[in-house]
């Protein structure tokens, strides 16, 4: 049961349909181009909430992947086995619940002053929807002081995809629109 909800969450979360500005901030006072290597931060994701029906070993290796690979397209490579990297790179997964107020009206009169209006009264029906929001966050701290250099996250409404692949998709393309804006210009 809880692993259908870890593969249910983690499919809405990588089959999302809207997605936000993405988010990004920076060190300014930082070279970016003396970082060449990378290593993952002791966890490499953490899970917020921290709820075993989020937490996904397939969900993890994912966003791993996802992330290497695009770190790899800018130039990060990783850092050789035991040694330490330039950058410490450390991600998360955020699951929110959000709630929207829709508002349906129907009824009313129609026609016009010349010939008259018919029809019955106007109705408004207002509805709370509540959905979840996940958010990928990824963090890139310095490998020398430990501090924050950049960060960037982007978010989208979870959705219940049973599809291995469009989940692997869905992270693939999340994570490349957060590192697109690595390094910053």
């Amino acid at each position: 049961m809880f692993r259908r909800l870890a593969f249910l969450a983690v499919a809405a979360l990588l089959t999302a349909c809207a997605a936000n500005q993405v988010n990004h901030d920076f060190d300014a006072s930082r070279d970016f181009a003396a970082y060449r290597s990378w290593s993952w931060k002791d966890p490499a994701l953490q899970y917020r909430p921290d709820d075993p029906r989020i937490k996904s070993d397939l969900t993890e290796q994912r966003i791993r992947q996802s992330v290497a690979d695009q770190l790899d397209q800018r130039g990060l490579r990783p850092a050789a086995a035991g040694k330490k990297g330039d950058v410490s790179v450390q991600t998360y997964l955020i699951v929110e619940d959000r709630q929207q107020q829709v508002t349906t009206n129907y009824g009313g009169a129609w026609g016009n002053p010349w010939n008259g209006y018919w029809g019955g009264p106007m109705y408004n029906e207002t509805r709370n929807i509540s959905y979840k929001v996940a958010i990928i966050q990824i963090d890139l701290l310095d490998g020398k002081d430990g501090k924050l250099v950049w960060r960037g996250s982007d978010e989208q409404i979870l959705s219940r995809s049973p599809n291995p692949s469009d989940r692997s998709t869905a992270i693939r393309e999340t994570v490349g629109r957060i590192l697109a804006n690595y390094p910053p210009k």
